[in-house]
């Protein structure tokens, strides 16, 4: 009995199985807008970080978002590092300087602040997640260090195999970017707000506990050598400079993974046309249809 049919209706019932997944999933999602994808300079298989960009980004994170915001996985030495934002070793250590970092015990068995130094993570805002709460209205501020990749949406059948060839991987950041610049008015018909509740777009369930964070002109940017900023001092820019920090942040080594799994496919290529022709010549010595003992 030939397993042919058995395996096509196999193949249909999956099939079938995976669109009604995505159709549940869409039903679950309700109304949830899909953030708009952006374009990234580290996106793709060679792509790079724009140091500007991370520079800008760390600038908004540090007068912006550490105010509430612990970034507690993230050693200030690597803002010096090879693949970062590339900040020299002076300004790093000027940076940390101005932390005060609880250290401790001493020779009396007390625990002290002393100045930061490069080597110490970025002090937490907040002493304890309690104190987070109760400062920011019972919600607890997540910690920012590995973000960029904990977040993420589903783009659905078939994108999700588009994303597959073109190696798509940046849900995290185009979700960052969209919600920081998504808060709105409420539509009309949509349920009152509850104190401490704020209308963001691009939020699951459009309600988000974090107040709108950013506005244009907040943050002054480098001046370049025309008095002006390179880039838009607005929202929707604040937000892509932050999205692209949180992701050098998750994952530092971004670049160096990339680098070396291209060297590694370029490897494989040469040597797998290396066993091919070396096959064909060991191989061509052999009559034809001839089997060798």
């Amino acid at each position: 009995m030939s397993t042919t049919p058995f395996r096509l209706a196999l193949a249909g019932l999956s099939f079938g199985l995976a669109l009604t997944a995505n159709a549940l999933t869409a039903q679950a999602a309700g109304d949830r807008v899909i953030p708009p994808q952006q374009k990234w300079s580290f996106s793709g298989p060679v792509g790079k970080f724009d140091r500007a960009q991370l520079q800008r980004g760390f600038k908004v994170v540090k007068e912006v978002c550490a105010s509430c915001h612990a970034m507690s996985l993230i050693p200030m030495r690597t803002l010096s590092q090879p693949g970062g934002p590339e900040f020299t070793p002076g300004q790093v250590t000027a940076l940390a300087a101005t932390y005060q970092i609880k250290d401790g015990p001493n020779d009396q068995g007390e625990m002290f602040d002393r100045p930061g130094r490069p080597a110490d993570r970025f002090p937490s805002p907040f002493p304890n997640e309690q104190a987070a709460r109760a400062a920011n209205g019972g919600a607890y501020p997540p910690d920012l260090s590995v973000l960029a990749k904990a977040r993420t949406y589903e783009r659905g059948f078939p994108q999700f195999i588009i994303d597959i060839f073109s190696q798509y991987q940046e849900q995290g950041p185009d979700y960052i970017a969209a919600l920081l610049a998504g808060y709105k008015e409420p539509p009309q018909g949509f349920p009152p707000l509850l104190p401490g509740q704020n209308y963001n777009t691009y939020m699951p369930g459009h309600l988000i506990a974090m107040p709108q964070p950013l506005q244009d002109g907040q943050v002054e940017y480098p001046k370049g050598p025309d008095g002006k900023s390179p880039v838009p001092e607005t929202v929707a820019q604040y937000g892509k400079d932050v999205a692209a920090f949180m992701v050098w942040m998750a994952e530092p080594h971004l670049e160096a993974r990339k680098r070396i799994g291209m060297q590694v496919m370029l490897f494989l290529i040469f040597f797998g046309g290396l066993l091919y022709y070396t096959k064909k010549k060991v191989w061509s010595r052999m009559p034809d249809g001839s089997t060798a003992h």
